[in-house]
């Protein structure tokens, strides 16, 4: 179909998996200790592979940003990612948030995953996601980091107030953290709602409200901002099945459980109305319109 002015090419949307297993998630970490990870049931290669047909099925490729600790026990799942035509890049090693860390531990950690991660799958990796979008106001030194290690970007910040993450100052779109570095930070997609901002990009958001309010936010910046969305999810979030926390709080496993079988059916929809592609070809692109770190006023 040729595009002209009246039916514009689509913009390509960033779409991304966060890999790491159900016991795994920031929602949990002060109730299932790291120590006892390799004694419980191991449920994430099942569901990256459900995604991985998901995605044939819909003809989009997309990005694996996965834990070191997930692609050291299955390599085989790593090489199958890689092999299907996605981009395969690092979440840290056992999804401990950068703020936890000084710089010299920071720098060991993306070094680790990386090396276990290209190991696995013999692709070079240069992409990163902080566990649980844990680069902020906190964390300068991170970005010199990733830049000294070479990745070429990062999409590790949700520039929202949010009571388990967030950067409120940061830009809503792509930009440069560092001046004499190339490399980018894309942030998760928000939109905007009566003069402020709202988390639009994934996760909880997508899963927990209703499918029209992602159809809304994608389609605002996309048509409005002329800029790609930034989407997100895991693959526990399409397993109802996984064991239960039951000594988890209230707030986390509301978190974590609501809408788990409706999960999948609202993916198949969302891959299937809007344009998707792999982060590292998205931050190609968005490297020309991203500009340095100016803070700018949030809503």
């Amino acid at each position: 179909m040729e595009h002209s002015p009246i039916n514009p090419a689509p913009v390509i949307n960033g779409l991304s998996v966060d890999v790491e297993d159900w016991f795994q998630v920031g929602a949990f970490e002060n109730v299932i200790e790291r120590d006892d990870w390799d004694g419980l049931e191991l449920r994430v290669e099942d569901n990256v592979l459900r995604i991985l047909d998901m995605f044939e099925a819909a003809d989009v490729k997309a990005t694996f940003f996965t834990l070191g600790w997930v692609a050291q026990r299955h390599g085989p799942l790593m090489r199958k990612i890689v092999e299907a035509g996605h981009e395969l890049a690092s979440h840290g090693y056992d999804h401990a948030r950068v703020f936890t860390f000084d710089r010299k531990e920071f720098a060991e950690d993306i070094r680790k995953a990386r090396e276990i991660l290209e190991d696995a799958s013999g692709a070079k990796v240069t992409g990163y996601r902080a566990p649980s979008f844990s680069i902020d106001q906190r964390t300068p030194w991170a970005y010199m980091e990733l830049a000294e290690q070479g990745y070429a970007y990062s999409s590790s910040v949700a520039p929202v107030a949010h009571d388990h993450y967030g950067w409120r100052e940061a830009p809503r779109f792509a930009f440069k953290p560092l001046p004499w570095s190339d490399l980018i930070e894309i942030p998760v997609t928000t939109a905007m709602l009566g003069g402020k901002r709202v988390a639009a990009g994934g996760g909880g958001f997508f899963r927990v409200l209703p499918y029209a309010f992602s159809r809304w936010a994608i389609r605002q910046v996309n048509r409005e901002e002329q800029r790609p969305a930034i989407f997100y999810f895991h693959p526990w979030e399409i397993d109802p099945d996984q064991p239960r926390v039951p000594g988890a709080p209230i707030k986390s496993r509301l978190r974590h459980y609501t809408n788990l079988t409706k999960m999948a059916p609202k993916l198949r929809e969302l891959v299937g109305e809007f344009a998707w592609g792999r982060m590292d070809m998205l931050a190609h692109r968005e490297a020309a319109l991203a500009g340095d770190f100016v803070k700018e006023e949030a809503g």
